[in-house]
């Protein structure tokens, strides 16, 4: 997984912030988080949501759908923070979970412009429910 994430990443950096392949059109973001057990730095290519203020996107801890949550999830409640790169941008972010009805409206409209997330969800159900995550510019 490491070498299909690092090629994601390099074609991100070499294409200012655009990927082909599956994501062709997708809004990526490379997420930049510390191992909350390790301490190591990892770097993590998520498509994401924009939100209407310009100051924060979400993510989708879907992990394709698997029936636990991803590191980098852990990783980034945990810390609470961390640092993005957005097309040519790099900056720090607030991480914040979302929970109730504005999670299930984020998620519904992630679903909306891209329907592989309700199979996603359709997978975790009864198991787990996909967290989303807000990232505010600091």
């Amino acid at each position: 997984m490491s070498d299909w994430n690092q090629r994601v990443i390099d074609e991100f950096r070499a294409n200012e912030g655009r990927v082909g392949g599956g994501f062709e059109g997708a809004p990526m973001v490379l997420i930049h988080h510390v191992g909350r057990k390790s301490g190591k730095e990892y770097v993590s290519p998520l498509v994401y949501l924009p939100d209407g203020d310009g100051d924060s996107i979400y993510i989708f801890a879907s992990k394709g759908g698997a029936p636990e949550d991803p590191e980098w999830y852990r990783n980034l409640v945990a810390a609470g923070q961390a640092t993005i790169e957005v097309l040519t941008s790099t900056y720090p972010v607030t991480v914040t979970e979302l929970s109730g009805d504005e999670r299930d409206r984020v998620y519904a409209e992630q679903v909306k412009r891209m329907p592989g997330f309700g199979e996603y969800a359709q997978k975790t159900e009864g198991i787990r429910k996909i967290p989303v995550l807000r990232l505010k510019r600091r």
